[in-house]
């Protein structure tokens, strides 16, 4: 399906490249997808076209006489009318350091040559929906304070509808089972009604606090849509250098649901997934990523994802829950908070 299947109509997609037979494929490309294209040869004509005629979509080659397409990104993204614009990088270069120096410039996607359509329309065809989702976003935003409760609500539903769709991206990539996916929120939210009747946390853990990570639990690996697949999907050990890539799903995620809560908009949910998206693989003793947080510094919803992240995952490599909870008794006090995990020792029982 091509994306003006979406019935969003055609889009201004810029092509910036200084080779002509690469505009020329990218030109018949975006054509196919009854899209707009616009062609410059510089970063240079890029700017003076803009200037006229916002694009919906840029694909910048990289390695460019004059100025460089990384270059052009820098200046789109200091400027308020072009910053939100997205900018897929097109390059030779496919080693990881090239992709990730890419993402740090202020790129939302990265091509390598030589072009596949196929590729060229998906990576195309998200961006763009993506792009109109982030603007509705925005614009409800600016209307929130001015709506009634019923409108405010269905807003909220679009927030994580939105969250939901994006999150199901990162699954498929990462390769996750949405069966896993389940079980995870219902025993996150079995775990917090169990510390609920407990004394050390009865006064952090109200009914709508349970209903809240029960739906913010599945969410917790959100920012897996800005790892690549290459990585996600590696079956060999990582590098040093992947690895650092992979543990920045935690502030990639956190900040794509900080994008969505608005500055304005105080939200439980949204606050509770921000956290989770965050912090979820921080250690109790410190040593974990990305902040190296340390018990109660941790968010306690944070903590309760991770400890029965541990469990799901023990117990779907065929691990019984008996065994699964011996594994993580060596590993309370170091990875969890030994409170939390005596809690759900006594209610095992109760998890699927």
């Amino acid at each position: 399906m091509s994306y003006s299947d979406s019935g969003t109509g055609m889009e201004t997609i810029l092509i910036v490249d200084d080779v002509e037979i690469n505009r020329a494929i990218l030109e018949e490309i975006i054509r196919s997808m009854n899209q707009n294209p616009v062609l410059a040869e510089s970063g240079e004509q890029a700017l003076e076209i803009i200037k006229d005629q916002l694009p919906k979509l840029i694909l910048l080659d990289i390695s460019m006489p004059g100025m460089s397409g990384y270059e052009l990104c820098r200046i789109l993204k200091e400027d308020e009318d072009t910053r939100e614009i997205p900018v897929i990088f097109i390059s030779a270069h496919d080693a990881v350091q090239d992709v990730v120096e890419g993402f740090s410039h202020g790129g939302a996607d990265y091509i390598t040559k030589p072009f596949i359509a196929e590729e060229v329309e998906a990576r195309v065809g998200v961006q763009l929906r993506l792009y109109d989702m982030t603007r509705e976003l925005m614009e409800m935003n600016r209307h929130l304070q001015a709506s009634i409760s019923q409108q405010l609500k269905q807003m909220e539903m679009e927030k994580k509808n939105i969250l939901y769709a994006l999150a199901d991206i990162a699954t498929q990539n990462a390769l996750y089972e949405k069966e896993y996916m389940k079980r995870l929120s219902k025993n996150s939210r079995t775990l917090a009604q169990g510390m609920q009747l407990s004394p050390l946390f009865e006064r952090e853990i109200s009914d709508t606090y349970i209903d809240a990570i029960e739906l913010a639990a599945s969410l917790c690996d959100i920012g897996n849509i800005g790892i690549s697949t290459e990585i996600l999907r590696k079956q060999s050990e990582l590098t040093p250098e992947e690895l650092e890539i992979r543990k920045g799903h935690t502030k990639l995620g956190a900040k794509l649901v900080s994008d969505l809560r608005g500055s304005d908009d105080y939200n439980d949910f949204i606050n509770i997934t921000m956290d989770i998206a965050h912090y979820h693989h921080e250690n109790w003793d410190g040593s974990g990523y990305p902040e190296g947080l340390k018990h109660n510094e941790i968010p306690l919803a944070a903590q309760i994802v991770s400890l029965m992240s541990r469990y799901c995952m023990l117990t779907e490599r065929e691990h019984g829950s008996e065994e699964a909870l011996a594994i993580m008794k060596e590993e309370a006090g170091v990875k969890f908070n030994p409170e939390i995990f005596e809690i759900c020792c006594k209610i095992s029982r109760q998890f699927c």
